[in-house]
């Protein structure tokens, strides 16, 4: 049997965006796909207000924390979906790269963060039926 394919989400912070992404791929797609997330400069903490977003969608994101953007993880993914890091993600050759141009839910209450939220989950959706269709 193949390895399952290996998804890193990037977004500066990984406080936001690609926390929730790595969230919404791990809670539709359960085990079938290796999930990873990281930020070229990572905060201290996610965002409580996308942390809130998501336990509204049934989703516990608070024990997550954000994670530094390594080479390897890059070097190491089949998907890398970049979410605003501009030039500071690595490129690789093999990698499959998307850019998903969202709102940056830092800042911001909770009422914002819910069309982000939605809109990521959207895009999850998408990329589970193109990793199953290949």
């Amino acid at each position: 049997m193949p390895d399952k394919p290996s998804v890193l989400f990037v977004c500066v912070h990984n406080a936001g965006r690609s926390q929730m992404a790595a969230a919404w791929l791990t809670h539709l797609a359960g085990d079938r796909v290796e999930v990873r997330s990281a930020g070229s400069a990572p905060a201290d903490r996610v965002n409580p207000a996308a942390v809130e977003a998501m336990r509204e969608a049934g989703i516990d994101m608070s024990a997550e924390v954000p994670k530094v953007l390594t080479t390897e993880a890059v070097q190491t993914a089949d998907y890398v979906i970049t979410m605003g890091c501009g030039d500071t993600c690595p490129v690789f050759p093999g990698r499959k790269y998307l850019d998903w141009k969202l709102e940056d839910p830092a800042g911001q209450g909770v009422e914002a963060v819910r069309p982000i939220r939605d809109e990521i989950r959207r895009r999850v959706e998408a990329l589970i039926a193109g990793i199953d269709a290949s």
